[in-house]
């Protein structure tokens, strides 16, 4: 027997929508319903869109490796230390995330192990923040994985409403680039995110909070689940009595200004789904590149030691570029084996640089100021900062620009090298996998 639902104009209570449902699935049909009508009300508002992608650095694992897919799969920090990744397989083997391999029993061990490679992730990261460029003028990048994107507007070019816009982006970044995303949509950043988490539980992984939804979404989230709440604040909230989103919003803006400030303002007024925090496409640059790695085995050999900079100088220089920025801030760092001591040293140049060869100079006499071949160390590191745009960059009196323009000649076709064959195709002055003696 069919199910005849009628959606009314709240204020005029007039009928504005008449649906009749056959399928014998008739929860999951009302909530494509009622997605549908959200959607419609939302044509004349603001809608952001949170794309979060699904177990990221296990996702960029299976797209180089298809055969990993439907697998459990973990993806470790340097040098297979910790979990930093699972697969819904792994997750049904009942591994936590941030758990050590030693600590692993037989069971979780039946997963496949792989070690981290950022530089592989930032690279399908960009890919897949192309796509979505191609959505919107305003995308904002929030982290390697996620980004906000404004749709306000955009269902009247591509003449279908919001939720089908967002099953559109789904389709072609799974399609173009092969990593599942889920994707939250409502009026503001907080409830995109917080529509975005609820998308990761749910089959076909998009979710939109819409004015309908709100209060009893709100009613049913945890303090701790919404963004931008911390471990103290949390805290402080639960003893005034505040244990839900919803709780939170009925405070008084004069009690949350006193409690939280205006933090706690934009918090409450985000939640009820107004945009307060818009999307902002500017570029903006990092305060630091900073490229760092454990060991693969501990060590005091100063020549394996350098060969381990040299490869983090070599992969800070090629974001250095990418980004058209130059340093003049360098510093090297070890970490020792026993006690996690870091040795830490700085120094500033007169002028901005974004080449190998000069890095690697500076960073070696750092390194000496720093080294103890008595000690062994687990790790070191490279971070570069004091940026400066390449076209801003302010001409060295005393610089030889006959050898400037060789060095950018240089970099500009070792980029060029690397874009066309891969990583590591030409290595300047260190070899990856060097084992210490």
């Amino acid at each position: 027997m069919p199910v005849i639902v009628f959606f009314f104009n709240s204020n005029s209570n007039n009928i504005i929508y008449v649906f009749l449902i056959y399928n014998s699935h008739v929860a999951e049909e009302l909530e494509n319903l009622f997605n549908i009508v959200d959607t419609s009300a939302m044509a004349h508002k603001n809608v952001i869109a949170l794309i979060d992608c699904d177990s990221f650095f296990v996702s960029c694992e299976q797209k180089i490796n298809p055969e990993l897919k439907g697998k459990p799969v973990c993806v470790l920090s340097g040098h297979g230390q910790c979990v930093i990744s699972r697969s819904r397989e792994a997750k049904a083997l009942g591994i936590p995330m941030g758990i050590p391999t030693f600590k692993m029993t037989k069971e979780m061990k039946k997963a496949t192990l792989i070690t981290a490679s950022h530089d592989l992730y930032g690279e399908i990261s960009e890919e897949v923040m192309d796509v979505l460029k191609e959505f919107s003028p305003k995308v904002e990048v929030y982290s390697i994985d996620e980004a906000f994107v404004d749709l306000t507007g955009l269902e009247r070019l591509y003449k279908r409403n919001y939720y089908a816009i967002a099953k559109m982006i789904q389709a072609e970044v799974r399609n173009k680039v092969d990593i599942p995303v889920s994707i939250g949509l409502s009026g503001s950043k907080s409830l995109a995110k917080l529509a975005s988490d609820k998308a990761k539980n749910i089959e076909g992984g998009i979710f939109l909070i819409g004015a309908r939804k709100i209060e009893p979404v709100l009613k049913k989230t945890s303090i701790d689940e919404i963004w931008g709440i911390g471990r103290n604040l949390s805290k402080m909230l639960r003893q005034n009595g505040i244990l839900t989103a919803y709780e939170l919003v009925l405070k008084s803006d004069y009690w949350l200004d006193k409690h939280i400030g205006i933090r706690g303002l934009e918090m409450k007024h985000e939640l009820l789904g107004e945009m307060i925090s818009v999307v902002d496409d500017s570029f903006k640059p990092p305060k630091s590149i900073q490229k760092t790695s454990a060991f693969g085995i501990f060590t005091s050999d100063l020549d394996f030691i350098k060969n381990q900079l040299n490869y983090h100088i070599h992969r800070a220089c090629k974001k250095l570029r990418s980004l058209d920025l130059k340093c003049s801030g360098i510093a090297v760092m070890l970490r020792t084996k026993v006690e996690f001591k870091v040795y830490y040293e700085k120094t500033t140049i007169p002028h901005s640089t974004c080449y190998e060869w000069e890095i690697s100079d500076i960073v070696f006499k750092l390194l000496e100021k720093i080294y103890n071949p008595n000690i062994v160390y687990r790790s070191s590191g490279v971070i570069l900062d004091e940026f400066t745009s390449n076209n801003g960059a302010q001409m060295f009196l005393f610089a030889d620009n006959e050898s400037v323009e060789k060095s950018a000649r240089l970099a500009k076709s070792l980029d060029k090298l690397e874009a066309k064959f891969g990583r590591d195709i030409v290595q300047t002055g260190f070899v990856k996998d060097k084992k210490p003696s």
